[in-house]
C-alpha cells in the first residue's frame, strides 16, 4: 500500500488513521477511501458493544433454568421478574429487570466454534474464521465507512485489546481499534497517546516538538522532503488532538459525583459511563473489554463477584442513555465469544465450573433501532441447544449494519471484494442463517 499522505486528506482523515499510534507519533498508511454509494436509512448512529470476555453463562444471567434443577442452575434457583410480563432474568440481576422494556433478549444465538479465538473471530466480524482471509470485525467496517463523523479515533476499545485476532483484518492498521488504556475508575485516568503523562507539561512537548522540526530540517535537506511534509502534517494533528478540546471526552472527572456512583465506581461501571461520553463525541463504536468470564472453576463465586457489577452499570447506561435521549440513536449489545456449559461440573478440580458453549447461549441488544421488551428464540429446557429460531453471529452482525445504515451487500476494498456481512444462506449458498432479526428491528 502507498505510505504516502496525498494533499486532499483531511485533518479528521488523517487523525483516525493515526489514533493507533498517537502515543508514539506513528506515520499512517494512506487512507482507503469506500466509494460512494446509495446505503440503508440509519437509525443508529453509534454502537457499545459489551464484551464480556471469556465467555458469560446463559443460565446465570438471561435464560436461567430453575425448573432443570441444580445439575444445571446450581444455587442460583431464583430467577427474577422483568418490568415485562413473561420475562425472567438471573437473580443477581435486578436492576436489569427494571429495564427490560429496554432490551430484547436473545436465547438462541449459536455458532460451533468451542475455542476462545474463533468464537471471538466468528462473534466480531460476523463471519466464520477462514485460513484464506483475516476479516475486520465490526468496529473497523464501522470505522472504514462512518470515521469521518468525528474527531476523535473512530473505533475505540477499553481498555486494553481482545488480543484473540487483528480487529482491523484485511482492512490494515489504519481501522485496527484505539486501545485506551487504563482505568477509567482510576483516580487519574490516563489514556495512551492522548493524555500527557504527569510530567509531560506543555512546554515540555512544545520542546520536543522543536526539536522534532530540527530533525526533520536535517532530513529535508538530505532529499526526504516529500516523506518529512506528510510526517510533518500527522504529527500536527496528532498534537493537536492531546492538546485539543477532543481529549475531554476522557476526562472522567467532568461527571458529577452522583452520576459515577450510579454506574458503580469499579472499571465495568466508570467504562460504561465513558462509553456514553464517547457516544456523545460521535464515536461511531466502543467496545468495553471485560475479562473474569471464563468460569471453568467455581463459577459460581465468580458470578457473585461480576454480576452485581454487571447490573449496576448496565442498567445505569440503558437509563442513562434513554434519559439523554441517545439510547434510539446508539445501539448496545451484551454479548461474548460463546455460553458456558448448562451442566454444572461438580467434580475436583472445578469445583461447580462451567466450560465452553457456543451451541446456544444468550446476546442482549437495545436501542439505536432494536424493539426493547421482547425474546427472540429459545433454548431447550436445559439451555443446551436452540429450540426455535437460531440467531447467527452473521444474523447479528447484518441486523446492526442495516440499523446503522451500513448495505450488508457492500464490498468492501480487497482482493476477493467480499460482502460486509452474510445475509441470507441464499445469498451465501454455504452457510446456516436465521435471517435477518426483523422481529425486533
Amino acid at each position: 500500500m502507498n505510505n504516502k499522505i496525498s494533499n486532499n486528506v483531511s485533518r479528521r482523515d488523517v487523525l483516525r488513521a493515526g489514533a493507533v499510534g498517537l502515543a508514539g507519533l506513528a506515520f499512517p498508511e494512506l487512507l482507503i477511501r469506500p466509494a460512494g454509494a446509495q446505503v440503508p436509512e440509519a437509525k443508529a448512529k453509534s454502537v457499545i458493544q459489551l464484551w464480556m470476555s471469556g465467555g458469560p453463562t446463559h443460565l446465570d444471567t438471561f435464560d436461567p433454568k430453575p425448573e432443570a434443577g441444580e445439575a444445571y442452575c446450581g444455587p442460583l434457583k431464583t430467577p427474577v421478574a422483568t418490568n415485562v410480563a413473561g420475562i425472567r432474568i438471573g437473580e443477581l440481576m435486578p436492576l436489569m429487570a427494571k429495564q427490560a422494556d429496554k432490551y430484547s433478549i436473545i436465547r438462541s444465538f449459536t455458532h460451533p466454534h468451542e475455542g476462545h479465538e474463533n468464537g471471538t473471530y466468528a462473534v466480531q466480524t460476523g463471519r466464520n474464521p477462514s485460513p484464506e482471509l483475516s476479516y475486520p470485525a465490526m468496529g473497523a467496517v464501522l470505522a472504514f465507512k462512518k470515521g469521518q463523523q468525528c474527531k476523535l479515533p473512530p473505533y475505540v476499545t477499553i481498555n486494553w485489546p481482545l488480543g484473540r485476532f487483528t480487529e482491523a483484518g484485511f482492512l490494515g492498521n489504519n481501522y485496527k481499534t484505539f486501545v485506551t488504556g487504563g482505568d477509567p475508575n482510576a483516580a487519574q485516568f490516563t489514556v495512551q497517546g492522548i493524555s500527557p503523562t504527569a510530567d509531560m507539561t506543555g512546554e515540555r512537548l512544545q520542546q520536543r516538538r522543536m526539536l522534532l522540526q530540527t530533525v526533520d530540517s536535517f532530513d529535508r535537506d538530505f532529499g526526504g522532503e516529500k516523506t518529512v511534509q506528510a510526517v510533518n502534517t500527522f504529527r500536527e494533528q496528532t498534537y493537536a488532538l492531546m492538546m485539543g478540546n477532543e481529549k475531554n471526552a476522557f476526562d472522567m472527572s467532568q461527571e458529577k459525583k452522583e452520576v459515577r456512583e450510579r454506574y458503580g465506581r469499579n472499571f465495568f461501571g466508570q467504562s460504561c459511563l465513558l462509553a456514553r461520553r464517547l457516544v456523545e463525541n460521535s464515536v461511531p463504536f466502543i467496545t468495553i473489554n471485560w475479562g473474569g468470564w471464563d468460569t471453568h472453576t467455581k463459577n459460581f463465586d465468580a458470578m457473585k463477584q461480576l454480576l452485581p457489577t454487571l447490573d449496576q452499570g448496565f442498567s445505569a447506561l440503558l437509563e442513562d442513555l434513554a434519559q439523554r435521549g441517545l439510547l434510539s440513536s446508539t445501539i448496545v449489545v451484551w454479548c461474548g465469544e460463546f455460553g458456558r456449559t448448562p451442566k454444572v461440573d461438580w467434580a475436583a478440580p472445578w469445583y461447580g465450573g462451567r466450560h465452553h458453549w457456543p451451541y446456544c447461549y444468550s446476546c442482549v441488544v437495545a436501542g439505536g433501532g432494536f424493539k426493547g421488551g421482547a425474546v427472540v428464540g429459545a433454548s431447550d429446557d436445559k439451555g443446551e441447544r436452540v429450540k426455535m429460531r437460531p440467531v447467527y453471529p452473521w444474523d447479528l452482525a447484518a441486523s446492526m449494519y442495516k440499523l446503522l445504515g451500513v448495505d450488508p451487500n457492500a464490498r468492501l476494498p480487497q482482493p476477493q471484494g467480499c460482502g460486509v456481512a452474510y445475509v441470507t444462506p441464499q445469498a451465501t449458498g454455504q452457510i446456516e442463517s436465521g435471517g435477518l432479526l426483523t422481529e425486533i428491528m
